[in-house]
């Protein structure tokens, strides 16, 4: 399984959440870069620049990640429309435009990584007013999603959401799936450990394989401050949402397991934090 490097600190959560998902498809297919380019249509340069959160990958990308792998493709295109309206290129970064494939010039005197070219894509023209119209449709339709959930929480007396508003989450100011007391305060989530098979449990969520990062929200976020509570890392309050405490928390843990810091967790930090206890 891949050891991903960690994401760029100045990538908006948003643009991450859809990265960390595409990581965790290509980790779960056992797909290389050759073998994402050869099912694609896109470089293995490309696919380097996508995954490391240096470009935004083109929509075609996405659902063609979708397809290789068996996503609905549904949920991750929401995802990546949520991302394009908050992209903003990191600094340093190569400066190629979502949708436009690798064409050779990934790079002075770089060597090619063995796939066949790519044709241009097509789907966007050289000037800027394509991309901007693009990007503009996709937070109004994001706006448009978010007070359409306002509106059924207005009429149907929940506060909350269910797993499918994990696209809405992001462009609204609480959590996606965190239940929420009467007061309107997010209910805390409680730690009921125990221990099975060697592996520990909170009894929040029994997901070893779930990708979790900044921005999240639900039942796997209070498992992972649950456990890091337990290992003796403090995540702040056990309350479903993974805030910059939780983050710093997770990294210390990566750290000490000898894993890549990134303040992500995937299967590699899940182990790590059902473990043993520490001594």
């Amino acid at each position: 399984m891949s050891r991903w490097k960690e994401l760029p600190a100045e990538l908006d959560p948003r643009v991450a959440r859809l990265v960390v998902r595409l990581r965790g498809l290509k980790d779960h297919g056992g797909l290389s870069m050759r073998q994402l380019a050869a099912k694609t249509g896109y470089s293995a340069k490309s696919w380097e620049r996508y995954l490391g959160g240096r470009s935004l990958p083109p929509r075609d990308a996405v659902e063609a990640m979708a397809r290789i792998t068996g996503e609905d493709p549904t949920r991750l295109l929401a995802l990546h429309e949520v991302a394009a309206a908050h992209w903003a290129r990191p600094r340093g970064g190569v400066g190629d435009r979502p949708g436009a494939a690798a064409t050779g010039a990934d790079g002075a005197g770089g060597a090619t990584d063995g796939a066949a070219p790519v044709p241009p894509r097509g789907g966007e023209p050289e000037g800027r007013l394509p991309r901007f119209a693009v990007t503009a449709g996709a937070a109004v339709l994001v706006l448009a999603l978010a007070a359409a959930v306002l509106l059924a929480v207005r009429f149907t007396g929940t506060s909350g959401s269910d797993d499918n508003g994990r696209a809405v989450g992001a462009t609204t100011a609480g959590p996606a799936r965190v239940t929420a007391s009467a007061s309107g305060s997010p209910a805390a989530y409680t730690c009921r450990m125990e221990e099975t098979d060697g592996r520990w449990y909170a009894g929040n969520s029994r997901t070893g394989e779930a990708i979790v990062a900044y921005g999240e929200a639900g039942p796997e976020v209070a498992e992972v401050q649950c456990l890091l509570q337990r290992a003796g890392l403090s995540p702040g309050e056990i309350d479903g949402i993974f805030g910059p405490l939780t983050q710093r928390a997770v990294k210390r843990v990566q750290k000490r397991n000898g894993l890549v810091v990134d303040g992500i967790v995937g299967p590699h930090t899940w182990r790590a934090l059902r473990g043993k206890a520490p001594t």
